[in-house]
């Protein structure tokens, strides 16, 4: 047997520390007029290898020591651009558009040469005529080999048993769906016997279950942004994909419900530049992602809806479009090691094999709603501004907002939009912490009474509301209405106006969840105002923090409710986030009630922060 070795010149020149995030390079080998395509890695006896899709085969790097990698052997297969590698128990299996059937290695011996090798090209239906493919996945949950894009039934998806003997695959079936380029599989995801194929000329993922493989259903399609739907990877409930075009994003989805398949997010590495992504590999919530030119990306995916880039690497010494640069990434040796295949260096045709450690690192969250203060209706389309930072976003109809960087410490926020007050606040944010701010916004116009205050507090499972007028005009009462969801209104009652004074009103009863209650003040000739909306959790043993009321003379009162016994941390900030002094350690069991003497503090917007070992929770208020 005859092997082929590669002229190796190792690198231990560091690239610039500003052009990478959380990634430390440990060093780089060169192959010498070899181009590179994708990679896979192995581990066994305490060692770790690179398995490297080479332009003349797989190369065998030893990476156990990530600042001294030695190549071990290069497995002899067709000269071809694309090859593509995964392994199953001790076998490496090996495709590419070049030829040879599937390439399949014994990695037993190793660190020993030789190992030893063949190629399978097909048997029982397809005997000897499986020549090509382009990619492949192994289902190690229940030992199928999927192969993509081969020379049989127009690049449909080939299913192959390893079961029996993983060295010798046998043919199953193929998935038989769509015709033309609509049955053309360009890659897949398989696990427990659940197929997420990506059709990158329909340009969407479809959702195959082969638990009977003599039956095979198609079970869902969905389109991608840029409709050429490259790679996919599953992580839980979530599906993440690539699209192999200019501009284009890593892109999460909910599946929990394949009847109603939902994007939640999507990401580029460099916006603005036209970069394209290539391959995605999910790894402890983490999204590792090769992106040519930009080199590899990590992206903080705990949070699918709200994904934040937080570590990168720049493989190539230019960005921009074009098929340049990261070819793969694998990021699953047990050290934490990762592996990126550079196809070759700017103005050479030398690929390059580079060895680096990673900082794995959460991003910081921030989200919440923004509400019309008069009658507590979302708002779309406000603009929230995370100042000195390039961080805004808007709100959606739902007046929900997402947002998040990398980024600790305390930044100044913003929430503006046309016809309501602007608000000015700080928020803290940490990394692997959701900081939520929920902003109600003011509308310009005034109150025809004017409230001094309106509020809602529990009291058992009762909602007493009070409110206060200093001033009122033509004022026939005000109608008590009751919300579960902010949307539909019902009224409760009507208390008759007494002039400037105090009102109050007990709602009994309500069961758990959470409440609503606005004022619907009727003037005389029968013209209305809606109130602020004022909200209550009737709680079911869950945490929960609520500030009662949150515009505060002298003292206001912070229900703590827990279904689990836990210390609580409670500290008062000023608007720019600095400590009042004010703290507080209370041993919460069920539900607590922690009263807050704010009269000395001078008039201004405060923050309350609440702290477990779990949750953290940011009440504003303003003290009169």
């Amino acid at each position: 047997m005859r092997y082929l070795y590669v002229l190796f010149l190792l690198s231990l020149t560091t690239v610039l520390s500003s052009q990478n995030t959380n990634v430390t390079f440990r060093s780089k080998l060169t192959y010498n007029n070899q181009k590179l395509s994708n990679i896979w890695g192995y581990a066994a006896g305490g060692r770790e290898y690179a398995l490297v899709g080479a332009a003349l085969g797989m190369s065998i790097v030893d990476v156990t020591n990530p600042d001294s990698p030695v190549e071990i052997s290069q497995i002899s297969g067709p000269n071809s651009q694309w090859r593509e590698i995964k392994t199953y128990q001790h076998y490496a299996y090996i495709v590419s558009e070049g030829g040879s059937g599937v390439q399949i290695v014994d990695l037993t011996p190793l660190p020993a040469p030789p190992v030893t090798f063949h190629s399978y090209f097909g048997n029982g239906a397809i005997n000897g005529t499986l020549t090509k493919a382009h990619a492949l996945h192994v289902d190690e949950s229940k030992g199928y080999l999927y192969l993509y894009g081969t020379n049989l039934f127009g690049g449909k998806a080939i299913v192959c048993n390893l079961n029996t003997d993983p060295y010798n695959p046998s043919y199953v079936n193929y998935v038989n769906f769509g015709s033309g380029n609509a049955g053309y599989v360009h890659d897949g995801y398989v696990d427990n016997d659940i197929l997420y194929a990506s059709h990158i000329y329909t340009g969407q993922f479809a959702i195959y279950n082969l638990a009977d493989k003599n039956n095979i259903i198609q079970v869902a399609t969905q389109p991608t942004p840029g409709l050429f739907t490259h790679n996919t990877w599953r992580n839980g409930n979530y599906l993440f994909t690539t699209d192999e075009v200019s501009n284009s994003f890593l892109t999460s989805y909910d599946i929990s419900n394949t009847s109603n398949i939902t994007q939640l997010d999507k990401i580029q590495s460099n916006p603005g530049s036209s970069s394209i992504v290539h391959n995605t590999y999910i790894h402890n919530d983490f999204a590792i992602t090769s992106w040519y030119k930009d080199g590899f990306t990590i992206v903080d995916v705990s949070r699918p809806a709200n994904m934040v880039q937080v570590g990168n690497y720049d493989t190539y010494d230019a960005g921009g479009n074009g098929f340049e640069g990261a070819w793969g990434v694998y990021p699953y040796l047990p050290s934490g090691t990762i592996v990126a295949s550079n196809i070759r260096k700017l103005n050479t045709q030398n690929g390059e094999l580079f060895v680096c450690t990673p900082d794995y690192v959460r991003g910081c969250y921030l989200e919440g709603k923004i509400t019309d203060a008069s009658n507590n209706n979302p708002l779309n389309g406000a603009l929230i501004k995370l100042i000195a930072t390039s961080l805004q976003e808007n709100s959606a109809s739902t007046g929900l907002y997402k947002m998040a960087q990398l980024q600790s410490g305390n930044f100044a926020v913003q929430v503006s939009k046309t016809g309501y007050i602007t608000f000015n606040g700080n928020v803290a944010l940490s990394n692997g912490v959701l900081t939520i701010l929920n902003v109600a916004l003011a509308p310009n116009v005034p109150l025809p009474v004017e409230l001094v205050d309106f509020t809602a507090t529990v009291e058992e499972s009762d909602a007493l509301l009070n409110w206060e007028t200093a001033s009122e005009h033509s004022n026939a009462g005000f109608e008590v209405q009751q919300s579960m969801d902010a949307h539909t209104w019902h009224p409760l009652g009507f208390v008759a106006a007494k002039g400037p004074s105090e009102y109050e009103f007990r709602v009994p009863g309500l069961v758990p969840g959470s409440w609503y209650f606005r004022l619907r003040q009727v003037d005389l000739d029968g013209k209305e105002t809606f109130s602020p909306v004022r909200s209550i959790v009737i709680q079911d043993n869950k945490f929960n923090a609520v500030l009662m009321p949150n515009s505060v003379t002298d003292q206001c009162s912070l229900r703590l409710t827990s279904n689990y016994t836990s210390s609580v941390e409670v500290d008062i900030y000023d608007a720019k986030l600095q400590s009042t002094g004010l703290h507080w350690t209370l041993h919460l069991q069920e539900t607590s009630d922690l009263p807050i003497s704010v009269g000395q503090l001078p008039a201004g917007t405060y923050y309350v922060v609440v702290r477990t070992d779990r949750e953290k929770m940011t009440l504003p208020f303003v003290k009169q």
